[in-house]
Parts: C-alpha cells; structure tokens; sequence
C-alpha cells in the first residue's frame, strides 16, 4: 500500500470506528468491488479494529487475526497462460486440490474474523472435484467470497449447482477477449461459448431462483492484442447477462520484465505502470500490508506472507493435524519473514517484483461498471 493511500484510510478512521464498533457495519471496496459487512460480532469489530493499527505500525507479531485470505482451492489449470506460473509450467509443487475436511477446521478457527475470502490462487478453482462441499463450509461465516474462474467448466451442471446452492458472494469471469480469436492470445486453450453459456444459465437460475448472488463479474484484463475491443465491451457483457464489469491492468509476476512488456497496452490509461525510457518507473512509497492481515493458504496447507510467493520458497509454516493457524500466524517463523519484508523489500524475488509495489495507484482494476443500471 503507498503511503498517501494508507494516510487516506488513517483519515477515515474515526467515522470507520464508530461504524465498525458502534454499528457493526462496514461498507468497503475490495478491487473496486462494493462489500458490506454487517452485524458482526463484537469480536469481529475488535479484531478489525486491532488491524487497522497496522496499517501504521506493522507490528511483527500482529495484534489481529487476519482479516482477509487467499484459499488455493487447487494448483492445477486446464489453460496454460503466459505470465502465470501455473500456465509457464514454473510452479513446481505437486498438482493438488485442497481437502474440504482440512478447509472446514481453517475456517472454523478463522472464518469469524475474516471480511473476505478469495477462493483461488495459482490454479483453476472450478475444476475442484469437490466444489460444493467447500462453498457450503464457506456459507454463512459473515464472509464476502469470491471466485474467479477462466470459465472454462462453467456450463457443467455440477459446477453451476455448487454455485447456485452455496454461491460466492462474487463469481469474477476471466475473460480477455470478446472472441475466441482474441480471448486465446492470453487464455491459451480457452473456449469462450463454455464461459458465457455457464454465465447465462447462471443468470437464468438466480432470476428462477429469486437469489442475489452470486453476482456475476466480467473482469477483462487490457493488453496490447485486445485494447481495440474495449468500446464494444459493455454491450458485450450485458448481453451475456454479467451484473458488472471491471477493466484489470495486467499485473507483473516473479518473472522476468519482458514476458510483461510486449503485452502492455499502447494506451497509457490501461497500463498498470508508468514507463521511463521504456522501464517501469520504480516507487519508493509501498509499505507492504499483505504479510500482517492477509496471508495466502495453499492447496496443501502452506501457509505463506501472500499469493505472489507461489512455490512458497518462504512459509510461515504448515497446517497439519498436529497444528493450528494460530499456531503459524504468530510463529517466530512468520515473524521473522515478516521483519524481513517490512525492513527491506528486495529481501525475497517475490517481493522485489510485487505486482503492487511499482503501481502509482492500490488497485489493480481501474474501472467499474454497474450492469444492472441502464446504459
């Protein structure tokens, strides 16, 4: 988080602390998607409470549980797209779906205190042999879920009964190309009719149904080869039935700058970065927050700072049945990785190409579109 937006939240913190603790309620964006928390247990008020003073301090042992979480539901992918370590074929542990037994005792000693949950990592979620049982265990916590998805197995009715039985309170669909020809140049193998036939059929059920959610998400991530589509976009995404739409800048990895660069679009607007004679302009103001409210659990229980140490080559630990979550999160492990990021970012690979560091802005999407009003 730069500075000038972590002094920006500190401002609000007298209106966010009555709300919070007084009213139990909090309206706040996640990537520019609208959440809302309400009636939370005092508990849950103090612990949002106690972590927002990390927002200054970063404290290493943190005085709150986290209050966001990254869950890797697998690390397997049917699509094979260039700047993903999944995709590039760098991500070197073994192919894994997390257990919903494993995934139901994390969340019973977590899942009171979180505000979100964001059910994927390096690996497709929908292909998870056992999706409905880990969307029930994931219902009614006071959570705001969500899920991306290349969309790929999203007209399986397996998959759309998961989704509309135990739904995410956001279903995010990848999709980076308004036709096949476009779409497959970064979603390599993808078949845009599975996607939008899965979307529609979702649509359709919510109305038969009655429900809310999920809310059905486009997120189209601007590159170089598909730029030009960005004016037919939006009737694109209402005739396929999507309740919004969100333009994504496409992020760096732990990889080399120039996979990144011949996909960065010409259109200055679009870009995740700012450029200096051709190399991305370096920034000095990004106090990482990810390690003390918002650790990544992997497929296997591996318990990692953020998503972005993908073979996580630095661990705070690993559940097992022998162990808890609280056990790692204030471990001297976790603390000691947590001393290093805070005192000096170049320390890990995956820190020194943070795709959020550089950013002159804290999100990554930069637009957002309500469908469900009228053009």
């Amino acid at each position: 988080m730069q500075a000038k937006n972590r002094w920006a939240l500190l401002s609000q913190a007298p209106k966010v602390f009555t709300d919070i603790v007084f009213r139990g309620h909090y309206d706040f964006e996640y990537d520019l998607m609208p959440c809302h928390a309400s009636n939370m247990p005092m508990a849950k008020r103090l612990n949002l409470m106690r972590a927002g003073l990390n927002l200054f301090y970063r404290n290493l042992q943190p005085w709150s549980w986290p209050i966001n979480m990254q869950v890797e539901l697998t690390n397997y992918c049917n699509l094979k797209c260039p700047v993903c370590p999944t995709g590039l074929g760098s991500l070197q542990r073994k192919p894994q779906a997390m257990d919903p037994a494993f995934f139901e005792r994390l969340m019973d000693e977590v899942g009171h205190y979180l505000l979100t949950m964001s059910l994927w990592a390096w690996g497709e979620p929908l292909l998870h042999p056992e999706l409905a049982d880990i969307l029930r265990i994931a219902q009614n916590r006071g959570i705001n879920t969500l899920l991306s998805t290349n969309g790929q197995n999203l007209n399986d009715n397996n998959v759309l009964k998961a989704l509309i039985n135990y739904p995410p309170t956001y279903l995010i669909v990848a999709l980076d190309g308004i036709t096949d020809e476009t779409n497959t140049r970064f979603r390599v193998g993808a078949k845009l009719a599975s996607a939008l036939d899965g979307v529609r059929e979702l649509s359709r059920r919510k109305r038969e149904k009655g429900k809310e959610f999920p809310v059905l998400h486009l997120r189209y991530m601007v590159m170089k080869h598909n730029e030009h589509e960005l004016s037919e976009l939006d009737n694109f995404a209402r005739r396929n039935h999507f309740d919004i739409l969100t333009i994504r800048t496409l992020s760096i990895i732990d990889a080399p700058d120039d996979q990144h660069n011949i996909m960065k679009p010409d259109d200055e607007r679009f870009r995740a970065y700012e450029y200096s004679k051709g190399e991305r302009v370096r920034r000095d103001d990004f106090s990482c927050q990810a390690a003390f409210i918002f650790p990544t659990v992997l497929a296997d229980g591996t318990v990692c700072s953020c998503e972005e140490d993908y073979n996580a080559s630095q661990p705070y630990g690993k559940l097992t049945k022998d162990n808890s979550f609280a056990d790692i999160w204030w471990s001297k492990q976790a603390n000691k990785i947590r001393k290093a990021i805070r005192e000096n970012l170049e320390s890990f690979s995956f820190c020194r190409n943070c795709p959020y560091k550089d950013r002159p802005i804290h999100t990554c999407s930069i637009q957002y579109f309500d469908l469900q009003k009228q053009p």
